[in-house]
């Protein structure tokens, strides 16, 4: 059995152990972000397939991207309008370590470390696990290429080694992967179609 309380979930968290818990939209596969590797090994995922960052505040992940002062304008403007909620931004990654931003570990994002998926979700419990984490690198919780797992006790079988949250009832996610919309330095580019319908008219 390796399904664990919520202290000892978050415990094995910040211990750098792959773990698992619902979100808004479907489970979570996450792991600290310098531990990030055991994602992609766990799930036989791609390189070329980055992992998204969730934090519980838009405030903990502002230090993970960088951009001028008119980006972060406009990116605030989208976070406060869709957050918490089925919105991964993809932004450009902070590459340095200078007190006020922190560097974006490679391994996030092997192939092209230069940007970073953000994503703070609407749900109680992945926000009180991530508040006293830290941002966490997360995706879904399934092999890749394979459709999401929807339950903890499917993930239970499928990922034995990872860290699962007792969890009693149904889960209130959609069941729907977030809206991913990468910013080109001038406005939003969809990359993938999700729970959420971003309007993107008024935000360029």
């Amino acid at each position: 059995m390796t399904q664990v309380s919520l202290t000892n979930l978050i415990a094995g968290a910040r211990a750098g152990l792959l773990v698992s818990f619902p979100t808004d939209t479907v489970p979570a596969l996450a792991a600290i972000p310098e531990k990030a590797a055991l994602i992609f090994a766990a799930k036989q995922r791609s390189q070329d397939k980055p992992l998204i960052l969730m934090a519980a505040s838009a405030e903990d992940l502002w230090p993970y991207v960088k951009g001028d002062e008119n980006e972060y304008k406009v990116w605030r403007e989208v976070a406060d309008k869709y957050w918490p909620g089925a919105l991964t931004l993809v932004l450009p990654a902070s590459d340095v370590y200078d007190g006020l931003r922190l560097r974006v570990p490679k391994v996030m994002n092997p192939i092209d470390p230069t940007t970073i998926g953000i994503r703070v979700p609407n749900s109680a419990i992945a926000q009180t696990i991530l508040a006293q984490t830290g941002p966490l690198a997360t995706t879904s919780a399934n092999f890749s290429g394979q459709p999401p797992l929807q339950t903890m006790a499917e993930i239970e079988v499928q990922f034995p080694n990872v860290l699962t949250l007792e969890y009693q009832g149904e889960i209130s996610g959609v069941g729907v992967p977030s809206t991913v919309a990468k910013w080109t330095g001038i406005n939003w580019q969809i990359l993938r179609q999700g729970a959420i319908e971003l309007d993107i008219s008024s935000d360029n």
